[in-house]
């Protein structure tokens, strides 16, 4: 069995959204970043950087922070959504979202949906770089079905979680013709719809 220890959070909807998608037997221990339960010396000995989600393999007794690294364990011991010739593509996008995506996204959130009015650099500086991420990726949608290619990948179950807060970001998903397909056709994936709602709270995939 997985233990999910997380957040609810984008990158920890990434890890139970893979959990649905794999089939894997699973549950969820919540941390409460408000509380900064993530800073406890129990939880940095798991997580070296005090970050949430970090699984715990209890077959193996291994325990993975990184939600690339994760991905990656998760793909490898399901043998799913990381296809080994398309390897080299899965890694580079999937690498895009963990350091580029997903932390230039959060920035924006911090400014614009957190903090507006703090910082007009900020607002300014996230807004125009996240406006610029939604123009990549629907270029690359333009040539792609899904981020590494034709098939639905970790890279794909990386990216989803981050454009789902679309609604925040304020720039227009339905302005984007390709990355509003792609969107809406991981939404409608049943183990994503139920990975999305990670604490079983109700939570439904926003619409475009």
């Amino acid at each position: 069995m997985i233990e999910l220890l997380t957040a609810d959070t984008p990158n920890g909807k990434k890890i139970s959204i893979m959990l649905e998608e794999i089939n894997f037997k699973y549950k969820v221990t919540k941390i409460n970043i408000f509380k900064d339960e993530q800073f406890k010396p129990e939880f940095k000995k798991i997580s070296p950087f005090s970050k949430t989600p970090v699984i715990i393999d209890h077959e193996t007794n291994e325990s993975l922070f990184e939600t690339g690294a994760i991905l990656i364990y998760l793909a490898e011991k399901s043998g799913k959504f990381y296809n080994k010739d398309q390897r080299t593509k899965i890694n580079q996008w999937l690498m895009g979202q963990v350091a580029y995506i997903g932390p230039m996204l959060g920035q924006h959130h911090q400014f614009h949906y957190y903090n507006p009015g703090k910082s007009k650099f900020g607002e300014d500086r996230y807004f125009k770089i996240s406006r610029r991420i939604y123009k990549e990726l629907d270029e690359r949608l333009s040539n792609s079905n899904y981020l590494a290619g034709e098939n639905y990948t970790i890279a794909d179950i990386a990216t989803f979680p981050w454009i789902a807060r679309h609604k925040w970001h304020d720039i227009g998903l339905k302005n984007f013709a390709n990355l509003t397909r792609w969107y809406l056709e991981i939404s409608d994936r049943d183990a994503v719809k139920k990975g999305y709602d990670l604490l079983k709270n109700g939570d439904k995939i926003p619409k475009v």
